[in-house]
This record gives structure tokens, C-alpha cells and sequence, in this order.
């Protein structure tokens, strides 16, 4: 789907504020090798927010179709419904919309990844 992601320079995330999300958005805000600007929003700032924001990566609070100027790509999580006025607005404008578990799969084209699984004891 992407090429190292440098066909892109915009990357935004509906609900950047949530466990997946911030971690994808933190891995790409990472990437040495590009000049990739990373944005999301959520409904409200956090500890997770902030420091993704100390990050460089451009957080928003609320949902508005002006976060999406610019934007190349946007990503939602199954969290995100369909009347969001950020993604109504990014297919109006023909935007890229993908899901989380897909731009995971993106990511891990491009590096090691480890997953654990399992039903006890991952924690210990």
C-alpha cells in the first residue's frame, strides 16, 4: 500500500487517544527516515495526548472536518462511527481512510514486530 510511507506527508488519526492509535501514531512520529507530519485528534487531551504532543505529533481536540487540510491518509479504530463529521468529511474529499489493524500490518511490512499471545500469563 505505501512505500516506505514517503508517498505521503500527512497522516491524521480519528481518536489518537487510544491505546492502539497512540502507539501507531508514536511509531510513525519516530520514523528517522521521514518527513512525515503526523495529526489526530480525540475528544479530550490526556496523558497520552500530551505526550504525543511532546512527540511532534499535531493533536486537536474535538472533531472538525479543518483538522483535515492537508491530510493524505486519515486512520480510525472501530471506535470511530460512522457519523463522524472528520470521516464524512474525509470520504467527501476523497481522503484515504483506513483502519487501525491495517495501518499495523503498514507498519510491521516495515519492521520486526513481536507479538505475544495466549490465553494466561503474558503478564508474568
Amino acid at each position: 500500500m505505501f512505500n516506505q510511507f514517503t508517498d505521503l506527508s500527512r497522516i491524521h488519526f480519528i481518536g489518537i487517544g487510544g491505546a492502539g492509535m497512540s502507539g501507531i501514531a508514536e511509531i510513525l512520529a519516530d520514523l528517522e527516515e521521514s518527513t512525515l507530519t503526523v495529526s489526530g485528534c480525540d475528544r479530550a487531551r490526556s496523558e497520552v495526548t500530551a505526550r504525543l504532543e511532546q512527540l511532534g505529533v499535531q493533536f486537536s481536540e474535538g472533531h472538525s472536518p479543518d483538522h483535515l487540510d492537508g491530510v493524505d491518509l486519515v486512520v480510525i479504530s472501530s471506535a470511530v462511527s460512522e457519523d463522524n463529521p472528520e470521516l464524512r468529511e474525509a470520504r467527501r474529499r476523497g481522503i484515504t481512510v483506513v483502519r487501525r489493524a491495517e495501518m499495523l500490518g503498514e507498519l510491521m511490512r516495515l519492521r520486526y514486530g513481536i507479538a505475544v499471545a495466549g490465553t494466561h500469563g503474558k503478564t508474568t
